[in-house]
């Protein structure tokens, strides 16, 4: 080899290892976990941790709900099962936090019998002393939608979509035993709105989603334009990418396989606050199978949610054991 070959050989190797540092110090560490409460159900165990956020520069937590088949890693080790286990994701509504859904849905049980990890994470960041944080129900604090906020006030704290999808996703592969080749996505209200941006936004990513009456076209509803208005400005392009509906135009992913359950006596869904139907429209024109199910008498409330939770997990059980 030449003085000159030599050299250059050097100077590649130089900058791969430079170019090895940079994404090494563009990942931040994932973060530790602190568990703070435990309970036994169905033969796995509820769990509740809290960790500081990067991503929203606050404290958080979120539940998990670990099947028999899975446990909390050893992480100084890289400890693991020889099968790691499903992970399911879930995102609440509005006014929720992290307990709504494990204390109320009864999701256990038919995640139990497929082994599959609940996770649950609050609906916004909190505690961040933002003026006007708590002054709205459907605004601010335990309404986050789920969105990464552009607007100054909101864009140091209200990044729930990177938080759902990079952050904590890594802090769960981190700490338990899952498969991260195996993830899906469900929700409620607005959480069906962040189910279903979070799929149509990252091809693959999940291996199913669905919602319980989701908030489908948030650019064209009051909840929406309120939210968007606030957290993303006044530029209504800009909300394009974080509505589902339009979303689907984009779409160029794996084949997607969508399960909608909407009561007919809600009040929200009578209002036009969610609109299921325009999404499904869209779904037809773009080659995104969508199963909307109009459930007589129900409303917006948990009971809804409880009544048919089983089949959801069944449907995404389909999936994540693929």
């Amino acid at each position: 080899m030449s003085s000159s070959d030599a050299a250059a050989s050097s100077s590649d190797a130089n900058a791969t290892a430079m170019q090895i540092d940079a994404a090494t110090e563009a990942a931040p560490p994932t973060p530790t976990i602190t568990e703070v409460s435990s309970a036994k159900c169905f033969g796995g165990v509820v769990k509740q941790f809290k960790h500081r956020s990067a991503v929203l520069d606050c404290d958080m937590t979120f539940v998990v709900f670990l099947p028999a088949a899975a446990r909390v890693i050893d992480v100084a080790n890289k400890e693991r099962n020889p099968q790691d286990v499903p992970a399911l994701y879930w995102l609440s509504g509005l006014t929720c936090n992290d307990q709504n859904f494990i204390t109320k849905a009864g999701a256990q049980r038919a995640a139990a019998k497929h082994d599959i990890i609940l996770v649950c994470p609050d609906t916004s960041p909190r505690g961040c002393n933002i003026p006007g944080e708590t002054d709205s129900w459907d605004f601010g604090a335990g309404a986050g939608f789920y969105v990464d906020a552009t607007e100054d006030k909101w864009s140091k704290h209200y990044n729930m979509y990177t938080y759902i999808t990079a952050e904590l996703q890594a802090i769960v592969e981190e700490n338990f035993n899952v498969n991260p080749e195996r993830q899906s996505i469900f929700g409620h209200s607005m959480g069906g709105h962040g189910a279903l941006i979070c799929a149509l936004k990252n091809p693959g990513m999940y291996k199913s989603v669905s919602a319980f009456a989701p908030i489908c076209h948030p650019t064209q509803c009051p909840w929406g334009t309120k939210a968007f208005s606030g957290y993303l400005g006044a530029d209504k392009e800009t909300w394009k990418e974080w509505d589902a509906t339009l979303l689907t135009e984009s779409y160029n992913g794996p084949r997607m396989e969508v399960l909608i359950d909407q009561g007919t006596d809600d009040k929200w869904y009578n209002e036009k606050q969610l609109q299921p139907e325009p999404f499904v429209a869209a779904c037809a024109q773009n080659g995104i199978a969508v199963l909307l199910r109009k459930q007589a008498g129900y409303d917006h409330g948990y009971y809804f949610i409880a009544t048919f939770i089983d089949s959801h997990i069944e449907h995404h059980a389909r999936f994540l054991k693929n």
